[in-house]
């Protein structure tokens, strides 16, 4: 299977927050949010697989600022590493200024997606080649974020997670 780049997975969701997607403050429904790096995260699951995706677990979400009414919101979302039928989907949440177009990162999340087939049982999806620096830290975190999860799941030895070994004692 060849080997993809997150570039060919990205997804790049702008719209407009209504009166009817706030809050009493007029700042976005953070469940309106999450629906939006839902959407946006599938789409890039699916350019990066090629298969149905189903949503796993939504595993950091940074609610570190408020999105006001009328602002322009993008959702940008990229595969940050594939792993045998998950693959990990890095979003960040950008805000537009309306009255000076200024652009500031709102939010941010990390969503894991699992690629299945038509009956849906999981099913391999191709490997991650990142190429930019931050592509590169995304990918060496993901192995990290995913060992840590399986730890505290007991799925995984904490002796056997050799990422988390490295980080915190060295080896």
């Amino acid at each position: 299977m060849r080997a993809k780049k997150p570039s060919e997975s990205r997804t790049v969701m702008t719209d407009m927050v209504l009166p009817s997607e706030t809050n009493p403050l007029n700042n976005l429904f953070g469940g309106e949010l999450l629906a939006r790096m839902d959407r946006a995260a599938s789409i890039a699951a699916r350019r990066h697989s090629r298969r149905i995706t189903v949503t796993a677990s939504v595993n950091h979400v940074a609610f570190n600022r408020s999105v006001p009414l009328g602002s322009v919101v993008t959702v940008e979302a990229s595969v940050s590493r594939a792993f045998k039928t998950s693959m990990e989907i890095f979003i960040d949440v950008w805000m537009e200024d309306r009255f000076t177009g200024e652009r500031t990162k709102a939010n941010e999340a990390i969503y894991t997606f699992v690629a299945v087939d038509d009956t849906g049982i999981p099913t391999e999806v191709p490997p991650l080649q990142p190429e930019t620096e931050l592509e590169k830290d995304r990918f060496d975190a993901a192995l990290r974020r995913k060992q840590l999860s399986l730890v505290l799941a007991g799925k995984m030895k904490p002796s056997d997670a050799t990422e988390l070994k490295a980080l915190f004692l060295g080896d």
